[in-house]
């Protein structure tokens, strides 16, 4: 948005993503046929009729990232035949981004999204239009969002209730939850986030664990719209949704996101793609850094235990505004910015392999290695004989790689490898640890 601050792979080709490895499981990936057009900030669901399960896109910007490029245009894809097909237009006056896309029942829910005008003016829209999955064909609005919102979290609780949280309207974030019910088209407000700058966020995303409501990252009001790193949650009465206990999460190591694809499965909860910037709808930051790269990075978040883990990985896509739920693994991205924010057509699918009765890679090598940090030091300490090459390096949440410097101490049970880190300016970063073919990374940070 332009918030005013206050001064390809081959057709069907068969790819694992890059160090893809989480808690045992791994991401493969798989281009299915490129939407017709180049699309980003576009909003993402899927459906189902009869056998066939689609996947859709509404509106979103074009290859020119221009405000004229912005347009209503919208399309499905038939998982069966493997074809695209454009369908109706956004039933409104204006092309929009920013807006989001939940499906309850056989109806597609698109709220919200914004417009941008020739003088760079931006306006939020109170739009909630309705596609009928089944009829192919959008039906008459619901009843408008009751503060105009985009940019925002929207999650869906048992299938029942649609929750629009936090996001930018027309001026600034807010700490609304907006809370619709399709079945009476109407409106309720929940419990508001805090209204401070840890949980009010446009570009922010989110998911929902059976009663509690789990978002991440986004930016806060204020010069340049600084990124966020925090995690929130929302635990919502089952007696009455409307009221919600909102807290933080305990991750100050987490990285930042924005725009990512928030999705769940087996009451994990991922955040793929994205950025470690906030940026303008043309992909160039709003610190005047210029253009914004992905961050290429999986966030992992076990609501079970509040653990959680960073997995950098190539080829994933910033600027998204949805992801399709093809099943309880896997997921699809369409369309999004890639490297130099270009506005791709791809069509990712990501399958999340379950490699049960196989060891977690990252289990042993971390059940056999200590980490401590200290003055300018990490020290690895091996609690079992090691024989295989020990790799390490550092990658910065701007996916900025280093290899830090070695000293090497009896390699061998009990003994210690310690790194250098003298070099490192003060920052959050990923230590990534092999040890022959096995992996383990971790969130450290850096202070000085």
């Amino acid at each position: 948005m332009a918030r005013f601050s206050t001064i390809a792979l081959s057709l069907c080709s068969l790819f694992v993503l890059s160090g893809a490895t989480l808690r045992g499981q791994v991401w493969e990936g798989k281009q299915l046929l490129p939407i017709p057009e180049p699309v980003t900030n576009n909003a993402v669901a899927e459906g189902r009729v009869g056998d066939t399960l689609f996947l859709y896109s509404f509106g979103g910007l074009d290859s020119t990232k221009l405000f004229s490029g912005i347009h209503r245009r919208c399309w499905r894809y038939n998982t069966i035949s493997h074809r695209w097909e454009a369908i109706p237009s956004l039933p409104d006056t204006l092309g929009k981004i920013a807006s989001a896309a939940s499906r309850v029942g056989d109806t597609i829910y698109i709220v919200g999204g914004y417009y941008v005008f020739a003088n760079g003016s931006e306006v939020s829209s109170d739009r909630v239009h309705r596609f009928d999955v089944r009829r192919n064909r959008f039906v008459a609005d619901g009843t408008p969002v009751p503060k105009p919102i985009d940019d925002h979290v929207q999650v869906v609780w048992r299938d029942r209730l649609i929750y629009v949280i936090t996001g930018w309207s027309n001026s600034g974030n807010v700490s609304d939850v907006q809370i619709y019910d399709p079945i009476n088209d109407t409106w309720n407000s929940g419990i508001p986030v805090p209204n401070s700058t840890r949980y009010t966020a446009f570009g922010a995303s989110g998911a929902i664990v059976g009663d509690t409501i789990f978002y991440h990252g986004g930016a806060s009001g204020g010069f340049n719209f600084p990124i966020r790193n925090v995690m929130r949650k929302g635990v919502i009465d089952p007696e009455n949704p409307t009221s919600i206990v909102w807290s933080e999460v305990d991750a100050p190591d987490l990285p930042p996101g924005y725009r990512t694809a928030a999705a769940t499965s087996n009451g994990v909860v991922y955040w793929i793609g994205g950025s470690n910037l906030t940026y303008n709808y043309d992909g160039i930051a709003y610190n005047g850094s210029g253009g914004v790269e992905p961050s290429e990075q999986i966030v992992q978040f076990n609501p079970e235990n509040s653990s959680w883990s960073v997995q950098a990985l190539s080829g994933l896509p910033m600027d998204l505004r949805g992801i399709a739920q093809v099943d309880e693994q896997t997921f699809v991205l369409v369309g999004g910015m890639v490297e130099g924010q270009q506005v791709s057509s791809q069509v990712l699918r990501l399958h999340l392999d379950d490699k049960s009765g196989v060891e977690s890679v990252e289990g042993k090598v971390r059940d056999r290695v200590e980490v401590a940090e200290l003055n300018g030091v990490i020290r690895l300490r091996f609690n079992a004989v090691v024989t295989d090459p020990v790799q390490v390096s550092f990658t910065n949440l701007l996916g900025m790689s280093f290899e830090p410097s070695l000293q090497v101490d009896r390699m061998a049970k009990g003994g210690e490898l310690l790194i250098s880190t003298e070099e490192l300016q003060t920052g959050s970063y990923i230590l990534s640890i092999q040890v022959g073919r096995e992996s383990w990374s971790r969130v450290i940070r850096i202070v000085r």
